[in-house]
């Protein structure tokens, strides 16, 4: 059973059957969980006490799930597991291009949830990798310890995902990582989602640290393999 004494889990969804569903399995692993049926709610109880971690409806009422999430990713890193009824890729892809760590499709079985939640949280406690000196390169700096990216003297706002995979990249520079291999190190083996989460995570990574996202210089594509990080 995970605790989470440092937060709670907010979940926000405008079906209450969904909700309490969902609260009932994660108090049942030890989770604390607070409800919000809409994105005005939530965005309330996200700025008065940030959770640990928020399962979030992509359809919902007055601030739908996408625009929340971009809300929520300007002042907060909170990780995000993305609940939708729709199961189309452009839907996934835009779920996680917005911020989202994780992206569930309805109907869903509530374990599975419960598993996704525990192994999104358990690396962001575990800050996925042991934590060493910063790693300095040619206009970027990266301190594992405070999870934090400077680029040109500005600091960039990651998601925790992001952040793992610019470390996994950063602390082994010319390594060529494959999709498949990124998918093991970052969201673990036992992870169920397509190969192509990775091209979405590499195109906001880009976006944040590169001068030319469209021709990047600091995470290469290696054609027919995968991506490298050049020093």
């Amino acid at each position: 059973m995970m605790q989470t004494e440092a937060g709670y889990i907010l979940v926000v969804d405008d079906e209450k059957t969904i909700r309490e569903v969902v609260r009932r399995y994660l108090e049942l692993e030890g989770f604390r969980v607070k409800e919000a049926e809409d994105g005005y709610q939530a965005l309330d109880i996200v700025e008065l006490h940030p959770p640990a971690l928020i399962v979030l409806d992509l359809m919902l009422p007055g601030i739908d799930g996408v625009t929340l999430t971009k809300q929520i990713r300007r002042e907060h890193r909170v990780p995000i597991i993305m609940l939708t009824a729709r199961g189309e890729p452009v839907d996934r892809i835009q779920g996680l291009e917005v911020g989202a760590d994780d992206y569930m499709v309805k109907p869903f079985v509530p374990q599975e949830l419960v598993a996704r939640v525990q192994a999104v949280l358990r690396r962001v406690n575990e800050k996925a990798f042991p934590a060493g000196p910063s790693l300095t390169f040619e206009g970027i700096q990266i301190d594992p310890a405070a999870r934090s990216c400077v680029v040109a003297g500005e600091e960039v706002q990651l998601t925790a995902r992001e952040f793992d995979l610019l470390w996994l990249f950063a602390s082994q520079p010319g390594r060529v990582f494959t999709r498949e291999q990124m998918l093991d190190h970052i969201w673990g083996a036992g992870y169920y989602g397509e190969a192509s989460t990775v091209t979405v995570y590499i195109r906001r990574l880009r976006e944040k640290i590169e001068k030319d996202p469209q021709n990047p210089e600091i995470i290469r594509t290696v054609w027919g393999v995968g991506y490298k990080f050049e020093a």
